[in-house]
């Protein structure tokens, strides 16, 4: 399909054939595992009691996914996107529907729990990498900007409407059937891509699935923007797991209220978090990219920041510890203030991601990227699940010191202009 050239706005974008289907497929997908990261955690707390096995299970639930990452890209590559989305999306289905049955007769330890949450990990990679790939595949590149609005939206979209659902399927239905309704959302998302094309692509490869994945770490580790974003976007991301454990802790203990008001706090970044995006995606972001991904971790500080008076009030599980309306009105500011940073810093790391990514590398390169970027996350989460067990101050602490710390690693290690493509040796394309 033609586009003129100069025409950059959410019109043309949605002129774009697939792009309907696709964006279908995206929102139901980023609904479910949004209502899965809050509803595994509230679900483990209130049947296991554990922060520590809240911390662990969500680690089960990302980590393998990122261990597996640059073979996910190859297979990516070789074998299309769409069929292995849609066998991500049968798995997740079936690993919660057997969480539910097993809980609900009370035969689900909690070893079983991480092993399942370990299984359903290793193929969400796939759909995870498969969405965000298509997007350069399948828009032109003056449309990015707004096609990587549209991707931040799509998260945040889902961050308003799936936690304050989920946890309210957890406040007033338990955990079981919770998930049993993320399972049936999953379910709904692969019928939703059955009969929609994968785009045709060039492949650089070296004939072996080993050898390819070990070409795919050379070029991003070769690739200095990809590196540096590895780098300072992992550092960053111990403060998102973090939140996913220590927010529902403080909401339910610090501050004794119930789940559902779990699902508002998170709901507030999703809201503010769009408006930014849609304004900033109106931005054409080239030569804008460094600031864009600099400035923003500062601002997650502060907002992360605010949160601390209350996690330091009294020791971790005293409920009623601080004054209750104080305490909802700091988190919701301080969710309000991520939203609102994270916007620009979405863009600018989709869009500096595909213009300085060869377009034969995608698969491999945006799954080791986003494996990379993402894995701070997980031990994120673990760590603050062992200190927030004793500790609310600490693990907040542990946020606040990792935010500052990705912003200045961001601002060292990210080139501001591109350096040009470096994937190191050039195996043959086929």
């Amino acid at each position: 399909m033609a586009h003129r050239p100069s025409d950059r706005s959410y019109r043309a974008l949605l002129r774009v054939p697939l792009l309907g289907r696709i964006v279908l497929g995206m929102g139901l997908a980023r609904i479910a595992q949004a209502m899965l990261s809050i509803a595994l955690v509230l679900f483990t707390l209130t049947e296991y009691h554990s922060p520590e096995l809240a911390g662990l299970v969500t680690f089960a639930l990302i980590f393998p996914s990122i261990a597996i990452s640059p073979i996910a890209g190859v297979l990516l590559d070789r074998h299309g996107r769409i069929r292995l989305m849609i066998a991500d999306y049968l798995v997740a289905a079936s690993a919660l529907l057997l969480i539910a049955g097993l809980s609900s007769v009370h035969a689900l330890p909690a070893w079983l729990l991480v092993l399942i949450a370990t299984v359903m990990s290793l193929t969400s990679i796939f759909s995870a990498v498969g969405l965000r790939t298509l997007f350069p595949l399948i828009v032109p590149r003056q449309l990015w900007e707004r096609a990587n609005a549209l991707d931040s939206n799509g998260y945040v979209v889902a961050t308003i409407v799936g936690p304050p659902i989920a946890a309210s399927l957890v406040a007033f239905a338990g955990g079981p059937i919770a998930l049993f309704v993320i399972a049936v959302l999953y379910g709904l998302t692969a019928l939703s891509m059955v009969s929609v094309d994968d785009p045709l692509t060039e492949v650089t490869a070296t004939g072996t699935l080993l050898g390819d994945a070990r070409e795919g770490l050379v070029y991003v580790w070769r690739n200095r923007t990809l590196r540096g974003l590895g780098i300072s976007v992992s550092v960053l991301n111990l403060t998102g797991g973090m939140t996913t454990i220590v927010v529902p802790l403080l909401v339910l203990h610090q501050l004794g209220a119930n789940e559902a008001l779990v699902g508002v706090m998170f709901a507030i970044s999703g809201l503010s978090g769009m408006v930014s995006a849609l304004l900033f995606g109106r931005i054409d972001t080239r030569g804008r990219e460094w600031v864009m991904l600099v400035l923003p971790p500062f601002g997650y500080a502060a907002g992360v920041a605010l949160i601390l008076p209350i996690a330091l009030a009294a020791p971790a599980g005293m409920s009623g510890a601080f004054d209750p309306l104080l305490g909802l009105a700091l988190l919701g500011a301080a969710q309000l203030l991520v939203g609102l940073v994270n916007g620009p810093f979405d863009i600018a790391l989709f869009t500096v991601r595909q213009r300085r990514t060869d377009p034969a590398w995608l698969g491999r390169a945006f799954a080791i990227s986003m494996g990379f970027n993402f894995i701070g996350f997980p031990i994120g989460a673990a760590i603050s699940g062992v200190i927030a067990a004793s500790s609310l101050g600490g693990a907040v602490t542990l946020g606040v010191g990792a935010c500052i710390g990705g912003g200045i690693l961001a601002a060292l290690l990210i080139p501001g202009r591109d350096p040009g493509r470096n994937p190191g040796r050039e195996p043959a394309t086929r």
